[in-house]
């Protein structure tokens, strides 16, 4: 793991509900992040099909039509949309990580997901999103610690952690167990305290961090989409989200970014050196962890309703 590599985050908007479309999408951002010479590609949370917005506005009982699409044109993995998204990694010669809305096959449970593909286009890892916040629980159900993913590229370990579980000390920590160089942060978070939030992860676990967020007003959502008028005027130009994409170095220093307003690709070089350096002073689990004070046990066992033996 030595000199430097180019990372981007794509600052897109999605094609809300619409797979197929949104993935279109992905294949333009990161065929332009590619040219520019980027190795890793990064987009948002939830980014396919879209993250459920609604949820937060419309009450349960309300939402069927919007769910029953919002299962329809989730993604597999396996399946014919992660394998558009390996085609796209294996054609820009990335790797590229993409927040979707993955659903389960057998029971149809959909799950906040990070999908991680390698230049080849094989699916490398993905990851399931420990624990949706708030309204979100309505959409997605919980992740265990089976998927705490890491993957060992030619420019360090990456790992991730979807949107909120960046605010869990324990799920950070578990991924610094892990050794990760670069912790990816996809998100659909807007508030002032998020960028801080990355800052302070950086120079915690003296690694890279890319976080990424979608940019998205009312106004694009589709319009034949049930009751859209109601919940998102087509006069709405306001901001669902309005994107807050940065980059922070080991040192909890900004690189690139915030892009705030409008969609774009942030880049930046990560000098890969700086990693030694910076946990010469403080390596949370290394020589600055207290391991006969504290402990945490990882359950990395993969959890099921049912289980057959024979």
């Amino acid at each position: 793991m030595k000199g430097t590599v180019r990372v981007a985050a794509a600052q897109a908007t999605p094609v809300l509900l619409d797979r197929d479309a949104t993935i279109d999408r992905v294949g333009e951002a990161t065929a332009t992040a590619a040219a520019d010479g980027a190795r890793l590609v990064l987009f948002p949370e939830a980014f396919v099909p879209g993250y459920p917005d609604w949820v937060w506005r419309v009450e349960p009982w309300r939402d069927q039509e919007w769910y029953s699409r919002f299962a329809d044109q989730a993604v597999t993995v396996p399946g014919e949309a992660t394998d558009r998204l390996g085609d796209i990694a294996r054609d820009n010669n990335v790797y590229l990580v993409v927040g979707i809305d993955e659903r389960e096959p057998l029971s149809g449970t959909i799950y906040n997901s990070l999908l991680y593909l390698g230049p080849d286009g094989a699916v490398l890892g993905c990851h399931r999103k420990l624990m949706p916040t708030g309204g979100e629980r309505l959409a997605w159900g919980s992740g265990d610690g089976s998927t705490l993913t890491v993957i060992d590229t030619p420019f360090g370990r990456v790992g991730g952690l979807i949107c909120w579980e960046n605010y869990m000390p324990l799920a950070r920590t578990a991924m610094y167990a892990q050794g990760i160089d670069i912790l990816l942060a996809p998100t659909w978070d807007n508030s002032d305290e998020w960028v801080p939030t990355l800052r302070h992860i950086g120079k915690e676990g003296r690694v890279f961090v890319v976080g990424c967020t979608s940019c998205q007003r009312g106004a694009d959502i589709p319009a034949d989409l049930p009751g859209r008028d109601e919940l998102y005027p087509a006069s709405d130009d306001g901001w669902m989200s309005k994107g807050n994409t940065t980059i922070v170095g080991p040192d909890g220093d900004i690189l690139a970014g915030p892009l705030i307003g409008t969609t774009g690709i942030v880049v930046a070089d990560l000098d890969l050196d700086r990693i030694s350096t910076a946990r010469r002073q403080f390596d949370p689990v290394g020589h600055y962890a207290r391991p006969d004070v504290f402990t945490l046990t990882i359950d990395s066992r993969s959890k099921s309703a049912a289980t057959f033996t024979t």
